[in-house]
């Protein structure tokens, strides 16, 4: 039988989402507990909602050590938002644009009808 007994290394011994510990067994043959660290999560569209493609899940200070073509990507709104909602906000400024347009031309035909 095999004794799993070990001792904490930190002093809280609570449940706690941060203080996740496994058991690992060193070169020695002993059985230690490994404190984990918490799992990233990965960065959400600010429109959508939906997972950020290209960017990792990591915890927020470990972007830090990252450059800068890793914790983005290249394009407009590159690390805030999905490409559809870029494409969408493109789009819908192309076409409210047009419309301006469409609206002054119509405006002035009818200027013209009444001289």
């Amino acid at each position: 039988m095999v004794n799993h007994r070990v001792t904490l290394r930190r002093r809280t011994p609570y449940n706690t989402s941060s203080n996740i510990t496994r058991v690992s067994k060193t070169p020695g043959g002993k059985l230690r507990v490994l404190h984990l660290k918490k799992r990233g999560t990965v960065p959400k569209c600010g429109d959508c909602g939906s997972k950020l493609s290209g960017i990792p899940a990591l915890r927020p200070r470990e972007y830090a050590t990252l450059s800068k073509p890793q914790r983005t990507v290249q394009r407009a709104y590159g690390g805030s938002r999905c490409g559809s909602c870029v494409r969408d906000r493109i789009v819908r400024a192309f076409l409210i644009e047009e419309q301006k347009i469409v609206k002054k031309v119509l405006k002035e035909q009818e200027q013209g009808k009444k001289k």
